[in-house]
């Protein structure tokens, strides 16, 4: 049994992803667990990930709200990276902005519950693509900032979506998408927003990349036929035999719990 402050799943890449659970000091390998039976028990105290104080509730997955308010990773901009403001001198931390921001993105697609465009740090992959429990992965652009990125998905998102359906990503393995000629395609259809991305910035800063697709395998004994999600906070119990891991769910014979909406909560785990 342990207890303690929990964070989203870490994982690694192999075949299947391997996910550890941070839960207070120790990180929990969890794929020695599929088959058995787990309990997971909310204690009813929740602490903020960046200061430390105790919230009745969490806000941007993890925050008290005055950190939600006050810190940039928590700010509009950060769903909607277009709109980043950097450049305007209203960055909320500046220095947090040059470090996340102001550095190389990928822009990518994806097959999870169908194909997808999204963006992430070049450091974030694959990680990005195994939270949103993505079967198939290919960054098809890079660019020099997070602004440049979102731009670039936002042109995008007229020809295909960007969310992932999260309740068939759990049902089961999406049919496979033939990736690099979905790059092509699309890289034509937003030619003319590439010229205009590089305009706005002075020069050529959208990399069209050449790259292969990433498979993804995930560790998941059964699917299940109807999703039904845990919610710890009308009910501090979540307890099953445990199926799977995919994207940063659970699933139990039982339920799906997603384990980084519950970032900050104080948990005890235990494993019969």
């Amino acid at each position: 049994m342990l207890s303690g402050q929990i964070e989203k799943m870490g994982s690694r890449l192999a075949d299947p992803v391997a996910y550890h659970l941070p839960i207070g000091d120790e990180e929990v390998a969890l794929n020695p667990f599929l088959g058995r039976r787990l309990t997971l028990s909310y204690a009813g105290v929740i602490t903020c990930i960046a200061c430390g104080a105790k919230t009745k509730r969490s806000f941007s997955q993890g925050y008290c709200y005055p950190c939600c308010m006050r810190l940039a990773q928590c700010d509009l901009c950060i769903v909607k990276p277009e709109t980043c403001h950097y450049h305007l001198g209203t960055c909320r931390e500046p220095e947090w902005g040059e470090q996340h921001c102001m550095i190389p993105h990928f822009v990518y697609l994806a097959n999870a519950s169908g194909l997808k465009a999204g963006i992430t740090r070049t450091s974030q992959v694959p990680t990005r693509w195994i939270d949103q429990g993505a079967t198939q992965a290919l960054a098809i652009l890079k660019v020099r900032t997070r602004r440049q990125s979102g731009l670039m998905e936002a042109a995008l998102k007229q020809y295909v979506a960007d969310k992932t359906n999260w309740q068939a990503m759990l049902k089961g393995q999406a049919p496979g998408v033939d990736l690099a000629q979905q790059r092509d395609v699309l890289l034509e259809q937003v030619g003319g927003a590439i010229q205009v991305v590089n305009e706005q910035f002075g020069g050529p800063v959208v990399e069209v990349l050449e790259r292969q697709p990433v498979d993804i395998a995930y560790p998941v004994l059964e699917y299940p036929a109807k999703v039904r999600s845990f919610n710890l906070d009308k009910n501090p119990q979540a307890e099953g035999v445990l199926q799977g891991i995919k994207g940063q769910y659970l699933i139990f014979d039982t339920g799906v719990i997603n384990v980084r909406k519950y970032t900050g909560y104080h948990l005890t785990l235990e494993v019969d």
